[in-house]
């Protein structure tokens, strides 16, 4: 078999399209009361931004399990995992640790994202292990898609920012005035005040030109993500289509609960990646051969 990629439930990668790319996913936890629960498994809570709910890493078990029998299932060709930026979460750190007990067909990249913009690296790196790529090219396709995406929110509650801490050196600025409906975007995988907006439809403006300032034209992949804004996740995602020519891909999607925890109802986000998933189109790959 070829060289098996990995990534945990926080790329939001839907179940079907995983299994048809043979791409591993290692659940993160949400933690509600005494019940630990494993994303994409168990049932979650009705209610994610109760101040009940947290969520918790993959532990080094769980990688390393995972690694093992990935490894196995690869027949020694290999190991790419593609996790969530160490910053927001310990995955990572625990990945690294896994990894380095196994060895080093292990190889493991933090995506400096979360969201697709962790499952856009994961999804190219796993259509490059089908196209046949060794450790080394399945490797760099993760490496290169997460080095060009942009990931974008626009948070409509405060509250959950606030109490997960994931904010950063911004903190300060959430409690004023001007920034009641904040845009963020990630910064060398740390979450980061963009914009100080104080409406929402000012916020998703905002949202919408900065993704389209980022494909900087055709051919963008690009990935839409919501937790409970359908109607604004579709007015943006109208926009894009307009303003976004010849996207290569569109992918619209839940914001996965251990994400939907520390933003808070109402968020909406866009990852995007100029110039697409160069990956995904086999004559292109086979090309370079």
């Amino acid at each position: 078999m070829p060289v098996v990629v990995v990534t945990d439930s926080s790329a939001s990668v839907d179940r079907s399209l995983a299994e048809s790319l043979d791409l591993r996913v290692v659940p993160l936890h949400v933690l509600a009361g005494d019940d630990q629960l494993d994303e994409g498994i168990d049932d979650m809570p009705a209610e994610l931004n109760a101040k009940s709910v947290t969520t918790s890493a993959a532990s080094p078990g769980e990688l390393h399990a995972a690694y093992v029998r990935a490894l196995e299932e690869s027949n020694g060709d290999g190991v790419v995992a593609i996790h969530i930026s160490r910053h927001l979460s310990a995955t990572w750190n625990a990945a690294v640790q896994a990894a380095e007990e196994i060895g080093p067909k292990v190889r493991v990249i933090d995506s400096t994202a979360a969201g697709f913009g962790t499952g856009f690296a994961a999804i190219a790196a796993a259509r490059e292990a089908r196209f046949g790529g060794d450790l080394e090219r399945v490797y760099q396709a993760a490496v290169d898609v997460a080095a060009r995406a942009h990931c974008y929110i626009a948070v409509d509650k405060l509250d959950a920012l606030r109490r997960g801490g994931r904010i950063s050196t911004t903190t300060a600025l959430l409690g004023t005035a001007l920034v009641t409906k904040p845009l963020l975007h990630l910064v060398d995988g740390k979450l980061a005040l963009k914009e100080k907006v104080r409406t929402s439809s000012k916020a998703l403006r905002k949202l919408t030109d900065a993704a389209v300032a980022a494909a900087g034209g055709p051919g963008a992949a690009v990935a839409v993500q919501h937790y409970g804004a359908a109607e604004r996740a579709e007015t943006v995602i109208a926009e894009l289509r307009e303003r976004i020519p010849d996207m290569s891909e569109l992918i619209i999607a839940d914001l996965v609960p251990t994400l939907a925890v520390h933003v808070g109802s109402g968020a909406v986000a866009v990852v995007v990646v100029p110039g697409g998933l160069s990956a995904a189109d086999p004559n292109q790959h086979s090309a370079t051969e």
